[in-house]
């Protein structure tokens, strides 16, 4: 797989998918500069090694989380490397029994597939279905890595653009959770 870190919206931007096409506008109308890969589906662990070691961002796991009755949605960024225990989670945000959310609440509130979870999703959640958790240990990272909502691209972000610039445009706020892979 040959990995080419490239500055900004593809060329071929047109004949991409409407919901990649989106993440695009919205960083260029906002002004926000990017970096990014194209690639194969990344499959295998060895893959999204070699994604990330050629984005050169804090890459995180981004997991599409809800309540037992399904009712409450979180998005939860975290580092790649830390283990997600649920019962640590859940004691920080009060809710119990959380679990991953399906496929179908994904593509109802996000507009994305599994595989393809990302915080740029949160542009198609416009009646603020889902809260937004991201572990403290993230924010201290420089640069994030995130898919515009396609599993076949990953883009490279200054995490402070994200976080004071997209977001807000994107009318979504930060919980901020401390997990430490224990509990």
């Amino acid at each position: 797989m040959s990995l080419i870190l490239q500055n900004g919206r593809p060329a071929d931007a047109d004949l991409r998918a409407d919901k990649e096409r989106r993440c695009y506008d919205l960083l260029d109308s906002l002004g926000i500069s990017y970096q990014r890969i194209d690639h194969e589906r990344a499959d295998t662990m060895e893959a999204c090694a070699a994604i990330d070691e050629a984005l050169g961002a804090a890459i995180c796991k981004n997991l599409f989380l809800c309540n037992r009755q399904q009712t409450v949605f979180y998005l939860l960024m975290m580092p790649a490397d830390k283990p997600f225990k649920t019962k640590e989670l859940s004691a920080q945000i009060q809710s119990s029994r959380l679990s991953f959310a399906t496929a179908e609440h994904m593509e109802q509130y996000l507009d994305i597939t599994p595989g393809s979870v990302s915080v740029l999703g949160l542009m198609n959640d416009h009646g603020n279905a889902v809260h937004l958790l991201v572990d403290e240990d993230l924010l201290e990272s420089e640069t994030v890595g995130c898919h515009p909502c396609v599993n076949t691209a990953s883009l490279k972000l200054k995490t402070a653009d994200l976080f004071e610039t997209v977001l807000p445009a994107m009318h979504h706020t930060v919980t901020t959770v401390k997990l430490t892979g224990e509990g």
